[in-house]
Parts: C-alpha cells; structure tokens; sequence
C-alpha cells in the first residue's frame, strides 16, 4: 500500500511539474508574439519627411515608415564604410605602384652603370687584342692559326652593347659577353706560345749579365760609373764600374750570368778580384772580395756564389766593385743589374 502511495504521489508531483513547464512556455510566446507586433506597428509607423528650402521653391515631402528609414540608413552606412575601406585600398596599391617604379628605375640605373661598365671591358678587350697583334709579330708567331681564330670580327665587337639591336625592349648584353668571354678563351693559345717561347729563351737571358751582383737584392750603389773624383786620391778619374756597398763584409757575391772563371787573383787595386768570361764577347770582373769561391777554369751559372764581398786592395769600406765589359770597351753595369734582382 505504501508503495502504490508512494508513486502515486510521484505522478501528481510530476503532472504538476508538466503543468508548469507547459503554462509558462505559454505565456513567454505570448509575450514574444506580442512584441514582434508591437514592433511590426512601430516599423510600420508612417512618417512625413518635408525638405523645405530658404528660397521659393517648392516644399519637397515624401512618406515613409520607420522600416524603411532604417535599411535605409543601414545602406548609406555600409556604402560610406565601403568607399572608405575602398579608398584606404586604393591608396595603398597607389604607394605600392610608386614603390615599385622607384625600384624600376633604381633597376634602370643600374643596368645603364652595367653597360658602361660592359662597354669599358669592350674597348679594354680591343685594345687587349691590338697588342697582343703587335707583340705577336714583334716575337715572329704566326698570326693565322693564333690571333686569326681569336680576334672577333669588327662587326663582332662593334654589336657589342649596340643599344639599336634589342629583343623586347632590352639589349642583348648577355650573348654580347659570350661573344667577348669567347675571344678572351681562344687569346689563351697565343699567350701560351708567348710564354713558351719565353720559356725557350730562359738560356739566352741567364747567358748575357741581367742580375743584381749581390744575393738577396741588397745593398746600394755607393759610386756609379763614369767621371768622379778618387775617394782616396783625390784625382779626377773614370770609374769603370758600380760600387755596391752592403756596410759589411761577407755577404754572397753572385754570377750575373752563366760563364767561365778566366782569373782569379789578387791586385794592389782591386784586391781578390775575380773575371768571368760570358758568350757573345761579354765578360765581367768583380773585385774588393774578403774572399773567393771559385777557380780558374770553373764553369758557374748564373746565382752561383763566387765569393764574398770585402775591403782588400785599395778601398775605404766593404764594398764590390763591379766591371761589364763587351769585348775591348767598358759599358756601365747599371744597365744590366735593373732587368731583374737575384733572388
């Protein structure tokens, strides 16, 4: 019995709850309904605008309803916010546009520096190609398998960079440079004749005196060739050679070129002295050594060590005295120690 109580108890509580539940959603669409008609009234409440003018003219009114009034201000605000928005756009595709052609004509600048500069490597390239022509016959190479297959025809060199020939609006600077890196790669080949044929006459240059006399490129002239007044005497005289001072004794006196030891002695002048005899009538004597390193009848080649500078004989200091004869006549040393120091 208390069970059945019990649920229906439950039942009522529940019917009552269902009741409420139902009652109440009632009356919230009531009100909503109500509310939306209200508003529907208020939306379709007619309204009068007049525009009245200061002058004569006529009064200008117009119906409408609070519905209409509205969208309508909805739509001039959104067409205003939309021409701003627009506006703002435009501007900013305006600043890009300016800084792209900004950039464009930096760009131009620069290709017209490029030019230039392509232009200088042109006329350096001819003037290239001018003298390696002349130096090629001045050396006897011949030019037709060389020089021939390695110049660009004028009309080559004159297209170069010719603002007239151009493919859509630019210039052809880039086939131009393959043209000129074309003639600078087939130059090689003569090149390497010229430096081959220099290697092949590395002979003749060590045979004829073209070295300072003393190792490493020291030491300075102290008397030059020619008239002058004797250090010691004081006689007007002709000195016959170069006066190399290092301010020392001892340093390494070298072969200027390659040769045979003719004499090796010793003068109350010159002191140790030493005569090499060269080819081509050329001979050379070195004088004042503290002491020598070679023998009569000695071959040497050029750099050989020959002795060492000193003070023997008459002398005011260590010092070499250096002598280039060519044949019977004395020539001054000073042209045949500038081609190129001893090492």
């Amino acid at each position: 019995m208390n069970d059945l109580a019990r649920t229906r108890h439950y039942k009522k509580i529940e019917k009552n709850v269902v009741s409420s539940l139902l009652h109440g959603l009632q009356r919230l669409l009531n009100c909503t309904g109500r509310f939306f008609v209200k508003a529907f009234r208020v939306c379709d409440s007619k309204l009068t605008i007049m525009i009245v003018p200061h002058s004569q003219s006529k009064v200008i009114n117009f119906r409408t309803n609070v519905f209409a009034l509205a969208f309508g201000i909805i739509l001039v605000i959104g067409i205003a916010s939309s021409f701003i928005y627009f506006k703002k756009q435009d501007a900013g595709i305006r600043e890009e546009l300016a800084r792209s052609m900004r950039e464009n004509r930096e760009l131009l600048a620069s290709f017209d520096e490029l030019r230039d500069e392509n232009n200088n490597v042109l006329q350096t390239a001819k003037r290239f190609r001018s003298s390696l022509s002349q130096t090629l016959s001045l050396l006897g190479i011949n030019q037709s398998s060389t020089v021939a297959k390695a110049s660009v025809s004028d009309s080559d060199l004159n297209s170069l960079f010719d603002t007239k020939d151009t493919v859509s609006g630019s210039t052809k600077e880039a086939s131009d440079m393959r043209q000129l890196s074309s003639y600078l790669e087939s130059a090689i080949q003569p090149i390497e004749q010229i430096g081959k044929m220099l290697e092949s006459q590395e002979t003749l240059f060590a045979d004829i005196p073209n070295i300072w006399p003393v190792r490493g490129g020291i030491g300075h002239v102290s008397q030059p060739f020619g008239q002058t007044t004797h250090p010691i005497t004081g006689n007007w005289y002709i000195h016959k050679g170069l006066d190399i001072s290092t301010w020392r004794s001892g340093d390494p006196i070298l072969a200027t070129a390659n040769g045979q030891v003719v004499t090796v002695a010793y003068d109350s002048g010159f002191g140790n002295y030493v005569i090499i005899k060269h080819k081509h009538g050329i001979y050379t004597r070195y004088c004042h050594m503290a002491s020598t390193r070679v023998k009569k009848g000695q071959f040497v080649s050029q750099r050989d060590v020959i002795g060492y500078i000193g003070s023997t004989g008459i002398s005011t200091g260590p010092h070499l005295h250096y002598e280039v004869h060519i044949g019977s006549d004395v020539v001054d040393p000073a042209k045949y120690v500038n081609i190129k120091v001893a090492k």
